[in-house]
């Protein structure tokens, strides 16, 4: 049996959420969060406002999705330069991020 792949799943709730800054920040997760190696899925968007059933978590405004080949991968990611070149420019922004990794 292979390993299992790892999921990386980021909610960025925004100090700015005006929807230049929204843009601005799924823009960022396209510039620099698809670009490490063992990365086999990648999505960043908005939430979506037309969802807002009582189970939903509407405490966000941008997410991003990852999916890893492996641990490592994911590992290597988090101390990779554009990752980190991401977090220097859009942090001021940040009122709260919440990462949810699991195995899949």
């Amino acid at each position: 049996m292979s390993e299992p792949r790892l999921a990386h799943n980021v909610f960025f709730q925004l100090k700015d959420a005006s929807p230049a800054k929204v843009e601005e920040l799924v823009t960022a997760c396209k510039t620099y969060l698809n670009v490490q190696p063992g990365i086999v899925f990648f999505a960043a968007g908005p939430i979506c406002a037309e969802l807002d059933r009582e189970v939903n978590d509407r405490n966000w405004h941008v997410g991003l999705h990852l999916i890893f080949i492996d641990k490592a991968a994911h590992d290597a990611y988090q101390d990779d330069a554009t990752h980190n070149r991401f977090i220097a420019e859009m942090q001021a922004n940040w009122a709260a991020v919440r990462v949810f990794d699991s195995l899949v």
